[in-house]
């Protein structure tokens, strides 16, 4: 555990902790309850409570409120369940779909951590008076000259920082991060230890709301006009085929195209305005360019930010690869990449660092 925070002061002793009924929340109340402070669990319900009941694991549904309850009665702490659905809906699940239909492929945990956990609860957890909020992301947060800093989780393979490069600096003042020092197993072992009825739960897959993974139903239902029809092209516009809906693809796709080719073809762009997927040869989709918008910025230097080497993430399982990035005060920024990469897509985030230290990042532009 964060040891700045493993064990209270004589100050404020009251901390929140995000409760969403897994193995990893519930060991950081256990180990922050170990330590001494006063802690309330709090649960976000975050869409139909008859609708998640049934969806065993996925976060936030039916089931892993009542687990959140149960460690949180086993633990002999305060707990909440706060009706969130309304701010999810608005923030993350709307902007989702708007998302697709605009041609990009959006990442929502990105943003139900910018707009729901790292706001709005952020907030309630100050109108409690906590001295803090903490979550069970596998991150780590570290006192520096300039402030609180974000690092990567230890573990590697569990590391989380590529979702959280939208936290801010004030907020990441105020969250802690017990597990980031830990590994998964490391983590079941304490949940095993303090008797934790969750330590063998297996960790969520899917996106809350998508159930079994299916993102063309979601859009279907919450967007109809997802399923207008249009032309699958070549990069020269001849028709290949045709599809039922954009919000079906994404960049860099292979599989599922429902075209037949003698060569194997991706989707290198989509064109929502015309209702195209355009494909092509998977040397189409190599860029060292990535344009940038909505950036948050944690380095020590103020913006503007120019000609600064890091290290690059375009999705959360790539190897980070070496860059050099141009910030704009207002937000937007380049980052020119030593080597082409395939496929950065519209709507995801390019996380950058130094070492293991995180630096920010911003959402890749069309």
């Amino acid at each position: 555990m964060d040891a700045s925070f493993a064990k209270p002061g004589d100050g404020n002793r009251r901390i929140v902790v995000a409760m969403s009924g897994g193995v990893d929340s519930s060991v950081t109340a256990a180990l922050l309850v170990d330590a001494g402070w006063e802690v309330i669990g709090i649960t976000l319900q975050l869409y139909d409570h008859g609708r998640a009941v049934g969806r065993p694991g996925s976060c936030c549904a039916g089931q892993d409120i009542h687990d959140a309850r149960r460690v949180a009665d086993h633990l002999g702490i305060a707990h909440y369940v706060l009706d969130y659905e309304a701010r999810f809906r608005s923030g993350v699940i709307d902007d989702f779909a708007d998302a697709y239909l605009a041609g990009e492929t959006p990442i929502p945990c990105v943003r139900c951590n910018q707009r729901i956990k790292f706001r709005d609860l952020l907030e309630t957890a100050q109108g409690l008076g906590a001295a803090a909020l903490a979550t069970g992301h596998y991150v780590e947060r570290r006192d520096g000259p300039a402030g609180a800093a974000l690092y990567r989780g230890a573990d590697a393979a569990r590391d989380q920082s590529y979702f959280l490069f939208a936290t801010t600096r004030s907020q990441l003042e105020y969250l802690r991060f017990p597990l980031g020092a830990l590994g998964k197993e490391e983590t079941r072992a304490a949940a095993r230890r303090v008797g934790l009825a969750v330590a063998e739960k297996r960790d969520s897959q899917d996106i809350c709301f998508v159930p079994n993974g299916s993102y063309a139903d979601v859009l279907r239902r919450l967007r109809p006009q997802a399923q207008e029809p249009g032309e699958i092209v070549d990069e020269a516009g001849r028709v290949l085929g045709r599809h039922r809906g954009i919000a079906g693809f994404t960049v860099g796709q292979r599989r599922g195209l429902g075209i037949a080719s003698s060569e194997p073809l991706h989707v290198i762009r989509l064109e929502p305005a015309r209702a195209r997927v355009v494909v092509g040869p998977k040397s189409a989709l190599f860029g060292r360019e990535v344009r940038l918008h909505e950036v948050n910025w944690l380095g020590d230097e103020a913006l503007p930010v120019e000609g600064r080497e890091v290290t690059v993430k375009l999705r959360s399982a790539m190897a980070p690869a070496a860059a050099r990035i141009d910030l704009a005060a207002d937000g937007t920024g380049l980052a020119l990449l030593d080597a082409a990469y395939p496929g950065p897509a519209p709507g995801q985030a390019c996380v950058f660092y130094d070492g293991e230290r995180v630096l920010g990042g911003g959402w890749i532009s069309r």
